[in-house]
C-alpha cells in the first residue's frame, strides 16, 4: 500500500490479547500508516513492536473509560481517521457504553470503514482500493426513500 493512513487501534479488555495478536500479525504492514489508539490498547501495541523490534508511529490517546473513544470519535468528525479497527467485548458489559456507542455512530455518520473483528479488519487494511486513486467513496445520503410503487 501506497498511502499512508491515519488507523485507529480501540479494544476492550477481554479483546486486548486479541488486537495485539493481530496488530504483530500485521506489523509490517501497520508500520508504514499513523496509529491513533486509546490508552492501555496503544502501551500495549507499542510494547509488542518494541520487542519485535519495529518501529512504528503510535499515538496513544486516554483509556477508553476515561475519554480515549471520544477523542477518537472527535477525530473521525475532523476526518483525521481512515480506518478504525475496534474489537469490541460483546460479552460483558461496558462502563462507558455511551462512548463506545458515539465512536461507531460518528465512524457511521462520516463514511470512515470500521472493523469490529479480525476477519473485518484483515479485509479492510489489505483492501486495493485504499491506493485506487479513481476511487472515491460516495458520501452516505439521508433522504426518505419513496418506494415507486407506492405514494409514500
Amino acid at each position: 500500500m501506497k498511502k499512508r493512513l491515519t488507523i485507529a487501534l480501540v479494544a476492550h479488555d477481554n479483546r486486548k490479547a486479541d488486537l495485539v495478536e493481530w496488530a504483530v500479525h500485521n506489523a509490517e504492514l501497520l508500520s508504514h500508516h499513523h496509529l491513533v489508539c486509546t490508552g492501555t490498547t496503544g502501551s500495549l501495541v507499542k510494547k509488542a513492536f518494541e520487542e519485535k523490534g519495529i518501529n512504528a508511529d503510535i499515538t496513544c490517546m486516554n483509556s477508553g473509560p476515561l475519554g480515549g473513544d471520544a477523542e477518537i470519535a472527535a477525530m473521525v468528525v475532523r476526518k483525521e481517521i481512515d480506518l478504525a479497527i475496534f474489537l469490541i467485548d460483546d460479552l460483558n458489559p461496558q462502563p462507558h457504553e455511551a462512548d463506545i456507542q458515539m465512536l461507531l455512530r460518528q465512524c457511521r455518520v462520516h463514511n470512515v470503514p470500521i472493523a469490529c473483528n479480525r476477519y473485518s479488519a484483515d479485509l479492510m487494511i489489505t483492501s486495493t482500493l485504499w491506493d485506487n486513486e479513481s476511487y472515491v467513496p460516495t458520501e452516505p445520503k439521508y433522504v426518505h426513500f419513496k418506494r415507486p410503487d407506492t405514494n409514500s
